[in-house]
């Protein structure tokens, strides 16, 4: 056996052993040549004896004539036969000795070390198995370091493919900042040119709403009471043991043959299980909703917080041990560290350095500016600013209130100041001549009654008028949309009063620059100003309870440095902290449901299924199916899984 040669170091076409050889030297001298033409000139003589059994005479005569069939019949068999059948053999029995040949070298290595009888890992679960000596730390380090790489491989994919982007497009939009899978988190998104430097500077507003449901660890108020924590760990955890009951459930029905349900057969079927695990019944000790933590000890939490006042606190009292318990699983504050901790490492590694950061950790904002100075005309052209902030839905509803102060102090002072501007107008037109419009009317007032009342018709006068002529008649709003004012509509009216009045100065005073003329035109301006940058300003109508991720970016239009590189820092983050958007209806499906076929009734018997099926919402329709297909089937086949032994109480023992 030492002396086998190393046949994948050899190619030959004849030689034994080699690769691509036909001939190999586990056959032992056999004549392969032999073997072969014994066995083709066997297969050609009996399919020459079928042809000439099954073939007439003639036909027969005719083939020999064309060049003789049994020949032929021998290169086809040799050509085809020998070729696939040879080789196969031949690169089986030399994987064989390689595999022998590697046995006798391991064998032989083993006997000359003595003192390393065995494998390395054998000695180590024979010493302590493997609870004691385990791999598990080196191959944390070994993902970690993948994980790393593809870090800082997508990374570069993120760029190459923005960079592909902005070029194909030749410009700068929306779409170059969140890609397709998180576009639906985008409130707002504005470009607009930079007031000091319009013609070279960009300055873009993006703001990013993640719901509460989105988020893969989620994130509380620092306020938030130690009863309420642990009740939210429970309800997640019923939610969780409900749908370990449904997919077993879906299981069953399956491997019995029948149809899945659908999704809002699911939806009820979640709530039908509720009870089993929850009530709401507060009084009684024994209630389910006591099952997971017992009635007094929830009594000892109640209205607990973040702290305790050093007073009252006692190391041996129950909730002071609860508290302990609730605050080093680190539930209040692990979502919200989180997410700084992925955005701010995502910037170190995209180039996105800050010189300012704010960590309000309490009131769960973060502020981070690329530089700390405020003053913009003396920052650089290329510049961010962040703002990241947990809103609940408390807070949303003061933000809304605020939101619509500051809106209705707008309309007030805008209001006021296109009243100001039309009574100067007013005042400064010559009762000697024409002006405009209103002028010219009062001229004709006497003869346009006349013809109205000839015609019956009421004056303009006595007609109450609903349009201000500024903008479209407002549709009267529902009550969806008293509870989310999008204010559009007092926004555009808005605008084009001060475009109404910023032309009515001009109108009054033509060229001329009095007193009166630079009071009303600082006070335009101002407001018009100040109106921007409220316009500009997020919605809290149009957020939901969650994290909002607030960016303001000024960049130079032919660099967009920044831009480009807060793309990346944006899809990375919410790959980093978001589940993203979730149709249930399509992440419901395990299987193909355009596999089953109404057409063909196909169905196993109910025999050993249990209860829980029995009470499905479906109940008469899969006794229809089964009455329908147990007629048909003669023989009857049970497939459901049997359960096992100690699983009667189901997943409460696995909490």
């Amino acid at each position: 056996m030492p002396g086998l040669p190393k046949s994948p170091n050899v190619f030959h076409p004849t030689k034994p052993s080699a690769v691509g050889s036909r001939n190999s030297l586990a056959q032992e001298g056999r004549s392969q040549k032999d073997e072969y033409k014994q066995l083709l000139e066997e297969e050609t003589e009996s399919v020459l004896n079928d042809i000439s059994v099954k073939l007439p005479n003639e036909v027969l005569e005719q083939l020999d004539v064309m060049g003789g069939i049994k020949e032929k019949l021998y290169n086809y068999f040799n050509q085809n036969f020998q070729n696939m059948f040879n080789r196969y053999i031949t690169t089986s029995e030399d994987e064989m000795v390689k595999k022998v040949r590697n046995y006798v070298d391991r064998e032989e290595n083993k006997v000359l070390a003595r003192y390393t009888p065995k494998e390395i890992t054998d000695i180590l679960d024979e010493i302590g198995g493997a609870d004691k000596f385990n791999t598990g730390e080196i191959e944390k380090s070994i993902v970690n370091m993948y994980g790393h790489l593809q870090g800082h491989l997508q990374r570069g994919l993120n760029d190459l493919e923005n960079d592909t982007n902005s070029l194909l497009r030749q410009k700068t939009d929306v779409g170059a900042f969140i890609r397709g899978e998180n576009a639906y988190s985008i409130v707002k998104c504005a470009f607009k040119d930079n007031t000091n430097k319009p013609k070279t500077v960009t300055d873009v507003k993006l703001s990013v709403n993640i719901l509460d449901s989105e988020l893969i660890s989620p994130i509380f108020q620092y306020q938030a009471t130690v009863e309420y924590l642990i009740k939210d760990q429970i309800s997640r955890t019923i939610t969780n043991l409900i749908d370990r009951e449904i997919e077993r459930f879906q299981d069953e029905l399956v491997d019995e043959g029948k149809e899945e349900l659908s999704d809002s057969e699911i939806i009820f079927e979640k709530i039908k299980r509720v009870p089993n695990y929850t009530d709401d019944d507060t009084e009684d000790e024994g209630s389910n909703r006591y099952r997971f933590m017992a009635k007094n000890l929830i009594e000892k939490i109640e209205g607990l917080r973040a702290e305790i006042d050093p007073k009252e606190f006692d190391p041996l009292n129950i909730r002071e041990n609860i508290k302990k318990i609730i605050d080093m699983e680190n539930i209040r504050n692990r979502g919200f560290n989180t997410a700084i901790n992925s955005l701010t490492s995502i910037l170190d590694t995209s180039k996105m350095g800050y010189q300012y950061i704010e960590n309000l950790k309490n009131a769960r904002e973060l502020v981070i500016r690329e530089y700390e100075d405020t003053v913009t005309n003396r920052l650089p052209d290329e510049r961010y600013q962040m703002r990241l902030k947990y809103y609940d839905a408390e807070q949303l509803i003061k933000e809304q209130q605020a939101y619509d102060q500051q809106m209705e102090a707008f309309k007030v002072e805008i209001s006021h100041l296109y009243d100001v501007v039309e009574a100067v107008y007013q005042s400064g037109k010559s009762s000697m001549k024409v002006d405009d419009f209103d002028d010219l009317a009062k001229r004709v007032r006497g003869r346009v009654r006349r013809v109205r009342e000839e015609r019956n018709e009421p004056l303009y006068e006595d007609v109450q008028k609903t349009w201000n002529q500024i903008v479209r008649i407002k549709a009267e709003e529902t009550d969806v949309e008293k509870l989310n004012r999008t204010y559009l509509y007092e926004k555009n009216l808005l605008k084009k009063m001060l475009g109404r009045s910023q032309d009515r100065i001009q109108e009054t005073f033509g060229f001329q620059n009095p007193k009166s003329r630079v009071v009303l035109d600082q006070r335009a301006d101002f407001l018009e100003k100040q109106f921007e940058d409220y316009d500009y300003l997020i919605n809290p109508y149009h957020i939901q309870p969650g994290l909002l991720l607030d960016v303001d970016i000024t960049s130079i239009k032919r660099k967009k440095f920044t831009l480009n590189g807060m793309a990346n820092v944006l899809n990375e983050f919410l790959h980093g902290i978001s589940k993203g958007f979730q149709d249930a209806a399509f992440a419901s499906f395990k299987r193909r449901r355009s596999t089953v076929r109404e057409d063909l009734d196909q169905s196993f018997s109910q025999e050993g299924m249990g209860e829980a099926r029995k009470q499905s919402l479906s109940e008469s329709y899969y006794d229809q199916g089964e009455q329908s297909s147990d007629a048909n089937v003669k023989g009857k086949a049970n497939v459901t899984p049997p359960k096992k032994k100690g699983s009667s109480s189901g997943d409460l023992e696995e909490l």
